[in-house]
């Protein structure tokens, strides 16, 4: 272990004694070569001194033509107001987890040179929240906004390969979340030419709605408060019934389940929907249901006949003829030994080791692409459904990326309009 240790150190500095015979470094770019910097370069060269030193000189030159350390977040203010991108939060291995929602249309009022500074932006927060042993981060893609699968595709290309070229050994995962339908075919012929393909995985949020147990809104005030409190809500009890000049709202409990509500006609007029006379076996004195509030020409036999029976009575009552013309059900026939009639039906066959000898031999393991690329997302659908505050995340930029607007509480800004109401 001490041999590879004292072969990498070698290996890290004739990377930088490289560096600096081509070109002086300045104080930020030597604070930017670190050793950590210089060995994810290795790596992704292969060990090769020349090229690492040759791939880390093109990516000085790249970030100091984006303006990298002149960065801030006063040039993004609408983005950071809509939550294009922004760093979510931090996984369970204090990984930061970076979400871009960015609408189709955003391409077509802004030039691709500002979704660069965009995405350098966002990614130089991110690692100026890493932990000194954490060095790779995950990549969000909602693409639910665009129409277009190669309007699409041509922006996460275009990410990847900044991430790829100029960040190299950062990602860790990045998903592509709900893209157009044509997408996947795109994808299928881009991919073997991406070199962080491998990493990137494509799912969908209808596969995660039965997994509604996540309730992190608590955590986030002001994100909570915009959204449906239901304690809110008086009960049931308190509401009771509402009426107007023809109809009252009244709420059960005890009937049905799934629509404890009903209609009862309040007209004195001779005008009556449904029959007047109570019956245990129908609702109630003129109630409206979608039975009997709706036409009955389309509805079926079964429908428009009162409960209890299914040929229109009951065995101690029969049925009242009805104002609407019915369907008449077809007779049953009754098949048995008396009849002299049997149907045969067909055995479903019993599986079989000579019909299927491969059951035996197949893995228990295998997973299929689809069910991996669920069990990835799922420890990041939190961040995904996370209601977006702009106030926290500017609580996570420092210096100079923050900007020059001051991030003040809540409280102090009502304590301000407050004061400033009184004049």
């Amino acid at each position: 272990m001490g041999k590879k240790d004292q072969k990498g150190e070698e290996r890290v500095e004739a990377v930088l004694e490289l560096l600096r015979k081509q070109a002086p470094l300045t104080v930020k770019q030597e604070k930017f070569c670190n050793n950590a910097c210089v060995e994810r370069f290795l790596r992704a060269k292969g060990d090769s001194v020349k090229k690492a030193s040759k791939h880390l000189r093109a990516c000085l030159s790249w970030r100091e033509s984006i303006g990298t350390e002149h960065l801030i977040a006063d040039e993004f203010s609408a983005e950071l107001a809509e939550g294009v991108a922004y760093l979510a939060g931090h996984d369970e291995e204090l990984r930061p987890v970076m979400i871009f929602r960015i609408k189709q249309d955003y391409q077509k009022f802004h030039s691709q040179k500002l979704f660069t500074r965009l995405l350098v932006f966002t990614l130089e927060v991110a690692i100026q929240t890493m932990a000194r042993t954490v060095e790779q981060f995950v990549l969000l893609f909602d693409a639910g906004f665009f129409r277009s699968a190669s309007a699409f595709t041509n922006l996460l290309l275009t990410a990847l390969k900044i991430v790829a070229e100029y960040y190299p050994g950062r990602l860790h995962k990045a998903f592509v979340i709900d893209p157009p339908s044509l997408f996947s075919y795109l994808w299928k012929g881009v991919r073997p030419f991406l070199e962080l393909s491998p990493a990137t995985m494509v799912v969908s949020s209808l596969d995660f709605e039965e997994s509604l147990e996540f309730n992190d809104f608590s955590t986030y005030p002001r994100a909570s408060s915009l959204r449906f409190d239901p304690s809110s809500i008086p009960s049931a009890a308190k509401i009771g019934s509402c009426s107007s000049s023809r109809f009252s709202f009244t709420v059960s409990h005890h009937f049905d389940s799934l629509k404890p509500w009903y209609l009862t006609l309040t007209d004195t007029s001779g005008s009556k929907v449904g029959p007047t006379s109570p019956s245990p076996s129908l609702l109630g004195p003129a109630l409206i249901s979608p039975l009997n509030a709706r036409s009955l020409s389309f509805a079926s036999p079964a429908a428009r006949t009162p409960r209890g029976s299914i040929y229109g009575g009951t065995a101690s009552r029969p049925a009242k003829k009805s104002l609407f013309a019915s369907t008449p059900l077809p007779e049953r026939t009754k098949y048995g030994s008396n009849d002299g009639v049997s149907i045969n039906h067909p055995r479903t066959p019993r599986p079989s080791f000579l019909q299927s000898p491969a059951l035996f031999f197949r893995k228990e393991c295998h997973v299929s692409k689809t069910d991996k690329s669920r069990e990835s997302f799922l420890p990041f659908l939190k961040f995904y459904r996370r209601p977006y505050d702009e106030m926290i995340y500017r609580s996570k930029m420092r210096p100079p990326l923050g900007g020059l607007i001051s991030i003040v509480s809540p409280q102090l800004k009502r304590r301000h309009m407050s004061v400033s109401q009184r004049f």
